[in-house]
């Protein structure tokens, strides 16, 4: 029974932390757009590698290299 006068004072200071946390995260922008990184994964981008590139620019180069 003892236990409980360290466990609870414990628990509430821990659930003061994760709220401080969460409003602190809140603060600092970390929820503005929650949407745009999730989508950015699935967005088409029509830029080649650049290795890719230099081999379509000069194929010549290429068949010296073989």
């Amino acid at each position: 029974m003892n236990i409980l006068y360290l466990l609870i004072p414990l628990g509430l200071l821990l659930l003061g932390l994760a709220i401080a946390a969460f409003f602190w995260a809140v603060g600092s922008g970390q929820f503005d757009d929650l949407e745009s990184p999730a989508m950015s994964v699935v967005m088409d981008d029509d830029t080649k590698p650049a290795a890719e590139n230099r081999r379509q620019a000069d194929p010549q180069k290429d068949k010296k290299d073989e």
